[in-house]
């Protein structure tokens, strides 16, 4: 579900922050018609946002598989916008494996984006809310983090109180996230009658255990009505959806 919600995001952040041009529209994410790209990307709002991206996502000196996931979409959306996208897919691509080897043109190019949207607060608010999303997406903010997203927003003279209501938003929402999660975990444990101390061998035996019990062929042969034999399939898929909590917590 959190998976869903941050890929969901990408493409609302994006529709806002490429509505209401009012100057240079050439140089601006454009969703209303197939632009054809004039001048370098670099210097467009496309390039410029995903090198901002590149400053925040290398941050912590990694891409977790989610993080990696949400750039690909970002690169696919903004890219759709363009009439050729897959050249404009590489390019960006290109853009943000080289942004993200220096943090020292991260004003600079901070600077450039605020001359594209000098006119719309709302829309640098957005990028900034964007920014934070793609911190955010592994569920740990760092410090390292926290210092380029203020860099930035200080460049792109983004209020200070308006940065940290964002920061506060997606801190709630992960610690509601991350409290959801304890509690699924406890009760698939609970479920199996297994415990976190448990091998993965011993929590597969009690797992087979449980299937053997409450399989809907085994209540069946033991002469089962159809009430029990329908509890039994319900209780099995409980038992299933629990165990693949856990080995998916687990990594096995």
């Amino acid at each position: 579900m959190e998976k869903v919600l941050f890929l969901l995001f990408v493409g609302v952040i994006l529709f806002i922050i490429a509505r209401n041009y009012r100057t240079e529209d050439f140089k601006n994410i454009n969703i209303g018609s197939k632009q054809r790209l004039i001048g370098d990307l670099k210097d467009h709002e496309a390039g410029l946002l995903v090198a901002l991206m590149a400053k925040v996502s290398k941050a912590d000196g990694q891409v977790c598989e989610l993080e990696a996931e949400l750039l690909s979409h970002t690169f696919n959306d903004i890219s759709s916008h363009f009439e050729d996208s897959a050249y404009i897919r590489d390019e960006l691509k290109k853009i943000y494996n080289q942004e993200k080897q220096t943090f020292d043109n991260t004003i600079t190019i901070s600077q450039k984006y605020l001359k594209l949207t000098k006119r719309d607060y709302d829309k640098r608010l957005k990028v900034i809310e964007y920014l934070v999303n793609v911190a955010f997406i592994d569920s740990e903010f760092s410090e390292t983090e926290f210092m380029i997203i203020e860099d930035i927003s200080n460049a792109l003279e983004v209020n200070k109180i308006d940065l940290e209501a964002i920061i506060k938003r997606f801190e709630r929402f992960h610690s509601e996230q991350k409290a959801h999660k304890i509690n699924t975990l406890e009760k698939a444990y609970e479920i199996l009658g297994a415990s976190k101390d448990d091998l993965n061998d011993e929590l597969k035996s009690k797992y087979r255990k449980l299937v053997r019990i409450h399989h809907p062929d085994i209540v069946t042969g033991k002469g089962g009505d159809k009430t029990s034999i329908a509890e039994a399939t319900q209780k099995l898929q409980e038992i299933n959806e629990a165990y693949e909590i856990i080995k998916k917590d687990r990594g096995i």
